[in-house]
């Protein structure tokens, strides 16, 4: 609920101004925010890193692919920069700066902009944090906006690097389907991270159902709804995509079906979590009513071994001046022999209905 109202606050900032208007509206900022150019084809790869825009980006010769990769948002007379050199739309920046916006695609009259939703596991805090990716594809250049620096990209780098696979055989929409891919295998990691966590919640439940297992599931439940929410619309990204003929080309079109088949089978295993986290209450509610049962059986066999015992401690201790078995010596150590026989009859007799 706080995030939400934070939410709802920063876009309040941007009330009564002209759209298009950049505002930066994400949470955490980055001190050292760069730029990192990275030009390539089949024989050449040349990657640079600068702090300022200062020269113009746009101007490159045909066979090379340009990929301009920003890390944070902070600096908005870059992205402003960036906006002029390439033409690109007012509204476009105006969604990368804002990072809390929906994954989806859109046609503008010179790019394709795509924005998808990036999960990754933090190690420290043990849980799932996300981060928006902006992308923009040209006829010859990529654009991706980022919020913060990450390794991400570095497997993708090196590729290009080392001239392994066909990245630098493709074109620029081949290098889009690359980061679409390596976006989509963190998604498979982090559905890794929840299976793992629901098969522990479960043997939980089996062995040792706990008031803190069952705050553990609502918390996970809560979770898994949210990151199906922000997967969800990535389908419809990748299908765009895949009908996308000006800036897709066939030969990548075979490899975004591979995409969309792994973006369905995400979602599906979602929807099962889904159904297991809601398996789980009645799991637990099981659990808790089952355990209660055995504690209410020994309770109960332990009172019904001492009803007679009581009987016969009762009857005894009346003060009856005439009973024949108060005069007998050896009056006291029967009726001791007799209520543990009794005892040991009764627990004999449980144990073979197999009720202990």
């Amino acid at each position: 609920m706080i995030l939400i109202f934070e939410k709802i606050k920063k876009r309040s900032d941007k009330a009564g101004l002209p759209p298009g208007t950049l505002i930066f509206m994400g949470e955490r900022k980055v001190e050292d925010e760069k730029i990192t150019i990275i030009d390539y084809n089949k024989e050449k790869f040349q990657m640079t890193d600068i702090k300022l825009i200062e020269k113009e980006l746009n101007i490159f010769e045909d066979s090379i692919i340009r990929w301009i990769n920003v890390d944070g948002l902070g600096q908005i007379n870059n992205i402003e920069r960036l906006g002029k050199q390439f033409q690109l739309h007012p509204l476009l920046l105006e969604d990368v700066v804002d990072p809390h916006q929906r994954s989806k695609i859109e046609n503008f009259e010179k790019q394709l902009f795509i924005i998808l939703k990036m999960l990754r596991w933090d190690k420290e805090e043990k849980k799932v944090m996300t981060e928006q990716i902006s992308m923009v594809l040209g006829p010859h250049y990529v654009i991706t906006f980022r919020e913060f620096e990450s390794d991400l990209f570095i497997p993708i780098i090196e590729r290009i690097r080392q001239s392994k696979g066909q990245v630098r055989l493709m074109g620029a929409d081949y290098l889009i389907y690359v980061l679409l891919d390596i976006i989509i295998d963190n998604y498979f990691v982090i559905l890794e991270k929840i299976g793992k966590r629901l098969d522990e919640i479960e043997e939980q439940l089996v062995e040792n159902p706990r008031t803190e297992t069952l705050q553990t599931i609502h918390h996970l439940k809560r979770e898994i709804i949210t990151l199906r929410k922000l997967i969800w619309p990535s389908r419809n990204v990748v299908n765009g995509l895949q009908r996308e003929n000006l800036y897709i080309h066939n030969t990548t079109q075979i490899y975004l079906r591979d995409s969309y088949d792994n973006i369905l089978s995400i979602i599906d295993t979602f929807e099962n979590y889904r159904d297991v986290i809601s398996s789980m209450v009645d799991i637990y509610l099981s659990s808790i009513s089952n355990k209660m049962n055995e504690i209410m059986k020994i309770l109960t066999i332990i009172s019904t071994i001492f009803i007679p015992l009581s009987f016969l401690a009762g009857f005894y201790g009346m003060n009856f001046l005439y009973m024949p078995e108060l005069k007998s010596p050896i009056a006291y150590p029967v009726l001791i022999i007799i209520m543990i026989s009794i005892s040991i009859v009764m627990l004999f007799f449980f144990r073979r209905k197999g009720w202990i």
